[in-house]
C-alpha cells in the first residue's frame, strides 16, 4: 500500500490557494450567502493545541460544504489581542505588549495555515490595531451620546502591597496571586454601560434563535427577570425600600438585612453597635461578590441596634447587616422571611431569630421542619388574608400596599450594568476629555482613533489608576474646541469591548468612512453559524447581543440579533482523560502531530473522535487508523482512473454514501459522515474500482474533511478529460438518486451497560465499525454517554450495540 505523501501535497495546495486567493469572499455576489464564524482566539504565547483546532475544523468543513452547495461563503479569522496576559508579560519581562502580541499572532497564523483552513485572510482583524479600535471608540461615543455610558463609583480589588487594582481572575481566595497578600474592595470611579435598558429585549429575542437550550437558560438566568413588589418599611432614618418576589410572605418577615454598602447602615446603627458594625463592614469589603453569595458558606452578620416597622402588621423587626446581601441586587436591602427562604432560614438559625410560617399546603398551621418551605400554597398567620392562594395573594397584597402608599408592583433583574473600565495599559483608550470642573467632553469623531501612547515602562501608578497615569505628556492636554485644560481618561476598555462587535468588521474591514457599509451588512448578516466554546455562553454572547441591538437602533445593522445558530464544540481532553494543560504535561502540540501524519489526517481524526458537542479524549494510537484510510485512498488513486460504468451493489453504496454524508453535514454529524466514506472506500478497494463515476463524487464528499488530498485527486481526475480546469471550491456538491440509495432497513437496539437506551434504524448489513460509530454519535445516546468513560463496545451486526461504560 502506497503512503499518502501529505507533506508534498499539503504544501503544494496551501501555496496555490494562497497565491490564487481561492477563499476570498465576494460581497454582493448574487449567490445566496452563508456566514460561518469561529470565536476568534486570544493569541497566547503557548500557541494552539489540538483541542483548539476542533471548532476551526468543524467551521471549515461547513464552509467548504456550503460553498459546493452554491452559497457565497464568508469564513474569516482575526485576533482578540488586548487584555491582561500581555500586560502581565510586559511587567515581568519589559517586552512591549504589542511585540508579544505580534509574535503570538504570527505563531497562531502559521499553525492555522498549516491546517489548510479556508479563511479569507483579506478580512483579518486585530482588536489592538488602531484602525480597528477606532470603531470600538466610535461605538463608545455613541453609547455616551445616547445616555448608555456613564460614570459611577464601583468596587474593585485593590492590592495595598502592590498598589494596583487586580482583575477578578488575579484574585484567589481573597489574595492577589502576584504577591499572595490580601486584597481590599475599594470603590473607584468607573465607566458603566446601561445594558439593563436592554434586559427585556435580550430575554425576548432569545426565542427566535437556534441555540442550545442550555445556553439560552444560562442567558435567562444571568438576566434574571423577576416580578414582585417594592415595599417600604418605616425606620428612624426614613423609609427603607426592599424588593421581594414574595410579597405574600410579608406577615412572616421577622427581621431585615442591609448589605454592608447600604447608605442606611451608617444612619441606622446605634452608638453601642457602631464599633461592631464598622468592623464587620471592613471585613466584608475584602470579599468578592462570589465569596459573599456562596450558598455553602456559613452566614455571618451583626445587628445595627435599629428596628423597622412591617407595613402589613405594624410589627417592629430588628435590622441587621450581613454580607450575603449585595448592594448590586434589588435595593441592597431585604425583608427576611426565614420560614420561606433557605438563606434567611440558615441566618435565623445561627442567630436565634424568630421563624414564623405564613404559607402552608392547605392554609392550616404546621410544625416547622428542618428547612424552609419555599413552595406556593395558601396563606395563614396573615390576618384577613388567611386562606388566599399564593398567586392571588401576591396581587392582592401588592394592591393593598399601593393603596396605602407603602409599596408598588416592580420588576427586578439580576443583570447589572456592565462595568466597562479596567485599570490597565493594554486596552482601548476612552476617547474623552475629563475637565477640571468634573464634566466629560467627548472627542470629535473625526479625530479618532485615540491611540495608546508608546511607553517603555508599564509599572502601575500606585494609586490604583492604570499605568497611563504615569504618561504625563499624553495625559495632560488642552481640549481643542474650548482651549481649556483637561486630562485624558486613565482607565482603558475591557477585553470584551473589541470582541463584542468583531464579526461586523469582517464584513467590511477596510472601510475608513463607516463601521460597516449598509449594503454589505444587509447581504451578510446575521451570522448563520457561530462555533465556539461553552465558556462564552453568557458574557461574550450577552455583550455582543447588547451592542448589536444598540447598533440596530442606530440603523447601523439590519438584524435584531447577531448570531442565528450557535454550536458549542466539546472539549478534547488529554490522553489521560484530563483537561489539556502545561502543568499536567498532557498538551498535544498540533505542529508535532501534523509533521507526523499530516493536516488532512488531523482534521479527519478530530472529527472522527465523536460528536462535535461531546467531550472526548485524544488518542494518538487512533490517528494511525485515519492515516491508513488516507493511504488506501491514495493507493487506489495512484493506479489512475477510467470511465467504466457502475452497477449493482457499488452503485447503491455510492448513492447511499452521498445521501448519508450530505444529511450528516447538514446536521453537523461529522463522525458518522466519515464512517460512511470509509464504507465506500472499503467497497472501492475490494473491487479495485477506478471509475471516475465513483471517484468524482467521492472526492467531492472528501473535500470538506481532507481538502489537500481531495484537491490533488480532483486535479488528476480532470487530467485528460474535457472537464474545464478549476478548483473544488468552485465545484458543485453531488446529488443522489433516492431509488438507488434505498435498501432494506433493520432496527438495531442500542444499550448502555445492558440497558436499552435507543432503537436506531440502519441499513441491513451495516459494517460493525460504522454501526458502532452510528450508535456512539446518535443524539438519543448522548445523555447516557456524557461524562463517562467507554470501556468497550459490543456489536452484534443487524441486532444490537452494547456500550460498556464506567
Amino acid at each position: 500500500m502506497a503512503h499518502y505523501p501529505f507533506a508534498d501535497v499539503e504544501n503544494k495546495w496551501q501555496e496555490i490557494w494562497a497565491r490564487e486567493g481561492t477563499y476570498r469572499a465576494r460581497d454582493l455576489s448574487g449567490r445566496p450567502k452563508y456566514y460561518v464564524l469561529d470565536m476568534f482566539p486570544y493569541p497566547s504565547g503557548a500557541g494552539l493545541h489540538v483541542g483548539h483546532l476542533e471548532g476551526y475544523t468543524a467551521s471549515d468543513i461547513v464552509a467548504r460544504h456550503k460553498r459546493l452547495k452554491g452559497f457565497e461563503v464568508l469564513h474569516p479569522m482575526g485576533w482578540d489581542a488586548f487584555g491582561l496576559p500581555a500586560e502581565q508579560f510586559a511587567l515581568a519581562t519589559g517586552t512591549h505588549p504589542r511585540v508579544t502580541t505580534e509574535r503570538n499572532v504570527a505563531t497562531f497564523k502559521r499553525q492555522i495555515n498549516r491546517m489548510g483552513f479556508a479563511y479569507d485572510w483579506t478580512r483579518e482583524v486585530n482588536t489592538t490595531d488602531p484602525a480597528y479600535y477606532r470603531w470600538t471608540q466610535w461605538i463608545f461615543l455613541k453609547l455616551l451620546e445616547h445616555g448608555l455610558a456613564y460614570q459611577a463609583e464601583a468596587p474593585v480589588n485593590f492590592c495595598p502591597h502592590c498598589r494596583i487594582v487586580a482583575a477578578n481572575e488575579e484574585v484567589e481566595q481573597g489574595n492577589h496571586e502576584r504577591c499572595g497578600k490580601p486584597v481590599e474592595r475599594r470603590r473607584m470611579r468607573q465607566w458603566m454601560l446601561r445594558i439593563t435598558r436592554y434586559a427585556d429585549r435580550l430575554l425576548a429575542d432569545l426565542e427566535g434563535l437556534d441555540w442550545p437550550e442550555s445556553v439560552k437558560s444560562m442567558q435567562r438566568h444571568w438576566i434574571g427577570r423577576s416580578e414582585g413588589a417594592n415595599v417600604l418599611f418605616a425606620t428612624d432614618a426614613g423609609d427603607l425600600e426592599v424588593f421581594t418576589t414574595r410579597p405574600d410572605t410579608l406577615f412572616g418577615a421577622t427581621y431585615m438585612v442591609l448589605s454592608p454598602e447600604h447608605p442606611f447602615v451608617a444612619r441606622l446603627t446605634t452608638p453601642d453597635q457602631k464599633a461592631a458594625v464598622e468592623a464587620y463592614v471592613r471585613r466584608a469589603a475584602a470579599k468578592s461578590d462570589l465569596e459573599r453569595t456562596d450558598l455553602a458558606k456559613e452566614k455571618t452578620g451583626v445587628p445595627t441596634g435599629a428596628f423597622a416597622v412591617n407595613p402589613v402588621n405594624g410589627a417592629r423587626i430588628p435590622i441587621w447587616v450581613a454580607d450575603y446581601v449585595l448592594s448590586s441586587y434589588g435595593t441592597g436591602a431585604i425583608m427576611a422571611v426565614p420560614a420561606h427562604d433557605e438563606r434567611d432560614w440558615e441566618f435565623a438559625k445561627v442567630y436565634g431569630l424568630p421563624i414564623i410560617p405564613v404559607v402552608s399546603p392547605d392554609g392550616k398551621p404546621y410544625e416547622l421542619g428542618d428547612h424552609a418551605t419555599i413552595e406556593d400554597g395558601f396563606a395563614f398567620n396573615s390576618g384577613a388574608f388567611d386562606g388566599t392562594p399564593t398567586p392571588e395573594f401576591k396581587k392582592t397584597i401588592t394592591a393593598w400596599l399601593e393603596g396605602r402608599g407603602r409599596g408598588r408592583f416592580a420588576v427586578n433583574y439580576r443583570l447589572r450594568d456592565w462595568l466597562f473600565s479596567r485599570q490597565r495599559y493594554w486596552g482601548e483608550p476612552f476617547p474623552i476629555f475629563l475637565m477640571d470642573d468634573g464634566s466629560v467632553v467627548p472627542m470629535d469623531e473625526r479625530e479618532l482613533p485615540l491611540a495608546l501612547p508608546e511607553v517603555e515602562r508599564y509599572e502601575p501608578s500606585g494609586t490604583g489608576e492604570s499605568p497611563l497615569a504615569n504618561v504625563t505628556s499624553w495625559l495632560e492636554v488642552t481640549e481643542p474646541r474650548t482651549g481649556r485644560r483637561a486630562r485624558r481618561e486613565t482607565n482603558t476598555m475591557p477585553q470584551w469591548a473589541g470582541s463584542s462587535w468583531y464579526y461586523l468588521r469582517y464584513i467590511d474591514p477596510a472601510n475608513g468612512q463607516a463601521l460597516i457599509d449598509p449594503a454589505k451588512a444587509r447581504y451578510w448578516l446575521p451570522v448563520d453559524l457561530y462555533i465556539g466554546g461553552a465558556e462564552h455562553a453568557v458574557l461574550h454572547l450577552l455583550y455582543s447581543r447588547f451592542w448589536h441591538k444598540f447598533l440596530y437602533d442606530l440603523g447601523v445593522v439590519p438584524t435584531l440579533e447577531p448570531f442565528q445558530k450557535l454550536v458549542n464544540q466539546g472539549m478534547i481532553l488529554g490522553e489521560d482523560n484530563e483537561k489539556m494543560s502545561k502543568s499536567r504535561g498532557n498538551v498535544v502540540n498540533p505542529d508535532e502531530v501534523v509533521a507526523e501524519v499530516g493536516a488532512d489526517a488531523v482534521r479527519l481524526f478530530e472529527m472522527f473522535l465523536g460528536p462535535l458537542e461531546a467531550t472526548k479524549p485524544w488518542n494518538t494510537q487512533g490517528i494511525v487508523g485515519i492515516k491508513r484510510f488516507l493511504d488506501r485512498v491514495w493507493t487506489l488513486a495512484e493506479a489512475g482512473f477510467d470511465d467504466a460504468p457502475l452497477a449493482g451493489d457499488l452503485e447503491r453504496v455510492l448513492h447511499q454514501t452521498i445521501r448519508k454524508v450530505s444529511q450528516d453535514l447538514d446536521e453537523l454529524r461529522f463522525n458518522t459522515a466519515i464512517s460512511a466514506m470509509m464504507v465506500l472506500v472499503n467497497a472501492l478497494v475490494k473491487d479495485g474500482v477506478r471509475s471516475r463515476r465513483a471517484w468524482t463524487p467521492f472526492v467531492h464528499l472528501l473535500y470538506p474533511f481532507a481538502p489537500h488530498l481531495a484537491e490533488e485527486l480532483w486535479e488528476r481526475l480532470q487530467a485528460g478529460t474535457t472537464e474545464p480546469a478549476g478548483r473544488l471550491w468552485d465545484a458543485a456538491w453531488p446529488s443522489w438518486d433516492e431509488a438507488l440509495a434505498t435498501e432494506d432497513m433493520v432496527t438495531v437496539v442500542a444499550q448502555v451497560n445492558g440497558k436499552v437506551r435507543a432503537q436506531i434504524d440502519v441499513a441491513r448489513g451495516t459494517p460493525g465499525d460504522e454501526l458502532k460509530a452510528l450508535v456512539l454519535g446518535h443524539e438519543r445516546m448522548q445523555k447516557w454517554l456524557e461524562g463517562v468513560s467507554v470501556v468497550k463496545t459490543i456489536v452484534v451486526p443487524d441486532k444490537l450495540v452494547n456500550v460498556v461504560v464506567r
